[in-house]
């Protein structure tokens, strides 16, 4: 098990390294003699280190094979854990170099918050002005988004079938949802089949930004943080700063298209879309916005603004945080009560299973409603056998005891996220905001951290700990303590002799 996940870790850098080619080229274009070092360079010394790796492992296997006289062994599921909790933190750490070498960020915390919050998709940014930094930075911190957002692990399954550990399990330990599964035969189909559609649908949306005015290089920066569901962008006023309601209606809709399950899509297109009339998950997901959006557009046209306005503010930042995006079309900070407190509710929702959205998944919620009317139809009518239903069907047995212990699992941290920012000198109502924002994924809270505000002013231990919380937030909880588990090689994660 031990060697898994440095494996997995080169590997997974190695397509990190590709992916500073393009941020790379732009350097190079713009004459940016700081900016073409600070990506060339780690791309150089990944590569060699993934090369290296990558034959060394190959020589193992072959003289395994020589002496056992077999292939590789059964993937094991705490290899799966360890190498994508392993493959995630190196990601993160590797992405935090080129913004460190690029002059940009002045610390190291800096970069690795900004890396952090790139990857998991969460937009959180310590840049008080995103604008003066260079656009080579500012694309290398949308493509995290987008690269991210669909997963490093589902990327290399896709590319790199011969890695040998486990494939579903790999994609499992990452997916987010509690139920996972493949949509085709093979599991390498499926990630390159939900990748095609991510690429797609990636080039549509920057062809409609386009249309909208915005130039190509920013049509693409904020269809990787849309698709992405991450939220950074090239202005300081995000979408605001463009005054374009088309902009912003196309986000609207691209935002809402990332937070549905991937799945959705894939059946659609091969027509087996005959079950989706009884999804329970998109039903709800749908029903929370239309109802967030009605009831902050009744307070904003209660407040003053016109109703088509006020319709277009309300379904943007609805859409913004119930999809754990965290663009801003304006600063909901200054809205009334009643639109912001629909705005900190959505803050626990959260997008699809099998989506780019963070959160605790509308599902998860669906099913706990569910079970709590079953539970009082039962109490009043305890001589009848009532059953919650999902998608149509009797819900799995187990299904809403490990819902309700994620569930738990996910306050517990945001609550310990909580008092970690309240000792280190933040307001309550901030401290909790923000610990909800980055477990998940979200990215703006309310206050100071809110979406006219940033994270820079943080201490650099709270940086680390809003760090950890982003990371656990993007890979499901039990996966990234699982990880600290293997890790520091507590009992319970050992591997079995």
């Amino acid at each position: 098990m031990t060697a898994v996940p440095p494996l997995a870790c080169s590997f997974f850098l190695a397509l990190c390294g590709v992916s500073l080619l393009p941020p790379l080229v732009v350097a190079l274009r713009d004459g940016e003699s700081a900016g073409a070092r600070a990506f060339a360079l780690p791309a150089a010394a990944v590569f060699a280190a993934a090369a290296v790796a990558f034959f060394a492992h190959r020589r193992l296997r072959a003289a395994s094979r020589a002496v056992v006289g077999g292939g590789p062994a059964a993937p094991n599921p705490r290899a799966a854990v360890a190498a994508v909790g392993a493959a995630w933190t190196a990601v993160c750490l590797f992405g935090a170099v080129p913004l460190r070498l690029s002059g940009s960020f002045p610390r190291f915390v800096d970069a690795l918050f900004e890396s952090t919050s790139g990857f998991t998709t969460t937009g959180a940014t310590v840049l008080a002005d995103v604008e003066s930094v260079s656009r080579s930075v500012n694309l290398w911190r949308c493509e995290t988004h987008w690269l991210g957002g669909m997963g490093v692990i589902a990327l290399a399954v896709a590319l790199v079938p011969f890695l040998g550990i486990g494939g579903l399990r790999l994609l499992n330990a990452e997916s987010t949802g509690p139920e996972k599964g493949k949509l085709t035969a093979r599991i390498k189909d499926t990630a390159r089949t939900l990748w095609l559609l991510y690429v797609g649908l990636t080039a549509l949306q920057t062809c409609l930004l386009r249309l909208c005015g915005m130039t190509w290089f920013e049509s693409a920066c904020h269809a990787f943080s849309t698709l992405g569901t991450g939220g950074f962008s090239t202005r300081n006023a995000s979408l605001a700063a463009f005054a374009s309601p088309a902009a912003e209606w196309v986000c609207t809709i691209f935002m809402l298209v990332a937070a549905l399950n991937f799945g959705v899509y894939y059946r659609l297109l091969a027509r087996k879309g005959e079950g989706l009339r009884s999804a329970t998950e998109p039903r709800a997901f749908a029903t929370v916005v239309a109802a967030a959006a009605a009831i902050a557009t009744v307070a904003l046209a209660r407040a003053g603004e016109p109703v088509g306005r006020a319709f277009r503010l309300a379904a943007f930042q609805v859409s913004s945080i119930v999809s754990t995006t965290g663009f801003a079309s304006a600063d909901f900070d200054l809205w009334p009560p009643a639109a912001k407190m629909v705005l900190f509710a959505l803050l626990f929702i959260g997008g699809c299973s099998g989506s780019t959205a963070g959160g605790v998944k509308a599902i998860r919620w669906a099913v706990l409603a569910k079970e709590a009317l079953a539970g009082m139809r039962r109490f009043l009518h305890p001589r009848v056998m009532w059953t919650s239903r999902i998608d149509g069907r009797p819900a799995p047995e187990g299904l809403a005891a490990g819902v309700a212990g994620f569930v738990a699992a996910y306050l517990a941290l945001v609550g310990a996220v909580s008092l970690a920012g309240a000792f280190a000198g933040l307001h309550p109502w901030e401290s909790f905001t923000a610990a909800l924002s980055m477990v998940g994924n979200v990215g703006p809270a309310f206050g100071s951290l809110g979406p006219a505000g940033n994270y820079g002013a943080l201490s650099p231990a709270l940086k680390l700990c809003h760090s950890f919380a982003m990371l656990a937030g993007r890979l499901e909880i039990f996966t990234m303590f699982a990880f600290l588990g293997w890790l520091f090689r507590f009992p319970s994660v050992r591997s079995t002799p």
